[in-house]
């Protein structure tokens, strides 16, 4: 399942390039942008199809109404920009037009999380998880590499309703092997098995969870590494997964009020009651800055995350 390699792909690239895939396979897909097309690796999808790319400009409400429209003539919509725009700043027209129809539209935010690094607080989307997976009709979906953006991007086109997934900015460590792992949106992944704690992530963050895993082990604490890409519907495994470890875990590029921490929390709490602790951005606004130096100061590398579970365990 895992790759041997430890090279780096952008997952926007992943993004361009499965829409080309796709795009071959079904002529009702349809792509539409908001000025962004060079940022979000949809102007791939324009190169190649430039009859069903459309480029709506710097006007993201215009974006998502444009896009039910189309998905009520029988497309199937994809809908990207900044997740910072399509989350806040469309939240009115995701709702209304097009989760209360339950069209199918796919809303592809690139430029999730704190990484979105010296752009700052304006542009880091810490929220846009919350706000989504709010909304009735619409799945939540935050790949954590290349290769489970392409399967997660394929899936959500095979698939009707309304789809949210969320794409980070910078290049990250490809985890999975595309021959071997197998995108399921009703199971999680379990990466390390483990006894001591259950340590609950996506995104980016995966990685980074691994690493202090490796960390905790050198000092005899074994972690069990479970990915949780699809925030909603959140599987249910993971009251099975997690039963035999007496404390949970959860870490998220994203703020801990109304994420996947939350998402948990809720779960195990009405199924399977014990100690779950959050890491994330905690009830504030980014800052500009250098993006591991960012995830630094926020404490979400795997040496920070490493140290408040250590301070947790003591």
């Amino acid at each position: 399942m895992f790759k041997e390699t430890v090279e780096k792909q952008s997952p926007r690239k992943a993004y361009g390039n499965a829409l080309i895939e796709i795009g071959k396979q079904n002529p009702n897909i349809v792509v539409l942008d908001a000025d962004l097309a060079c940022s979000t690796q949809t102007q791939m999808f324009n190169k190649e199809f430039p009859q069903r790319f459309f480029d709506i400009g710097i006007s993201e409400q215009d974006m998502m109404t444009t896009a039910a429209g189309l998905s009520l003539t029988g497309k199937t919509v994809f809908a990207s920009t900044f997740a910072m725009f399509a989350s806040a700043r469309c939240l009115d027209q995701v709702r209304n037009s097009i989760c209360y129809q339950n069209l199918d539209v796919k809303i592809v935010a690139t430029h999730g999380g704190i990484t979105v690094g010296e752009d700052g607080a304006s542009h880091q989307a810490l929220e846009d998880v919350a706000f989504m997976r709010s909304l009735p009709n619409m799945t939540v979906i935050v790949p954590a590499d290349y290769t489970e953006v392409k399967q997660a991007v394929k899936h959500a086109a095979n698939n009707y309703g309304p789809m949210y997934i969320r794409i980070a900015r910078a290049d990250i460590q490809t985890i999975f092997d595309e021959d071997k792992y197998k995108f399921n949106p009703n199971q999680t992944v379990t990466i390390k098995e483990g006894k001591d704690l259950a340590i609950i992530t996506n995104g980016e963050e995966l990685l980074e969870a691994m690493k202090c895993a490796e960390l905790l082990e050198k000092d005899g604490i074994s972690a069990k590494v479970i990915h949780a890409p699809v925030v909603k519907p959140l599987p249910a495994d993971i009251i099975q997964k997690t039963s035999d470890t007496p404390l949970i875990v959860t870490v998220e590029n994203h703020s801990v009020i109304g994420g996947l921490g939350s998402a948990v929390c809720e779960m195990i709490s009405e199924h399977s009651p014990k100690k779950v602790i959050r890491i994330g951005t905690n009830d504030e606004f980014g800052q500009s800055g250098e993006q591991r130096e960012l995830l630094e100061y926020y404490g979400l590398t795997s040496n920070k995350i490493y140290e408040k579970i250590k301070g947790i365990i003591s």
